[in-house]
């Protein structure tokens, strides 16, 4: 068996979607014997956690699966190693480096499963 890095797309339509258009970008570790049953795996992924919910404001929330748009083979785990990277723009850097550093702060003080209840 192998591991595979995928990438799945998922569109977020808010109501009637008259919003700017969002797409959550998820990375995911994928077992499998080679490429295409990875591909395959992600795929299912993908559709079987579309999802919709009704937000504070009675909107349904929807996720909807768009594709596979990435998949790569690790060939192995290196300390250091870069998995993803993304440029983030903003009007307000201080606001963002101060956030990073909250998050940050929190995760020293406890533990990963506690940046979730973070963010």
């Amino acid at each position: 068996m192998n591991w595979y890095l995928s990438k799945i797309i998922f569109r977020i339509i808010c109501g009637d979607g008259d919003h700017t258009p969002q797409f959550d970008e998820q990375l995911r570790l994928i077992n499998a014997t080679d490429e295409e049953e990875a591909f395959r795996k992600a795929m299912v992924l993908g559709e079987r956690e579309q999802d919709g919910f009704y937000n504070h404001e009675q909107k349904l929330v929807q996720w909807k699966f768009i594709n596979v748009a990435e998949l790569y083979k690790l060939s192995g785990l290196l300390d250091g190693a870069e998995v993803y990277s993304r440029i983030h723009e903003t009007d307000d850097p201080d606001r963002y480096i101060e956030f990073t550093n909250r998050k940050a702060t929190h995760l020293r003080a406890s533990g990963t499963p506690k940046l979730l209840e973070l963010l």
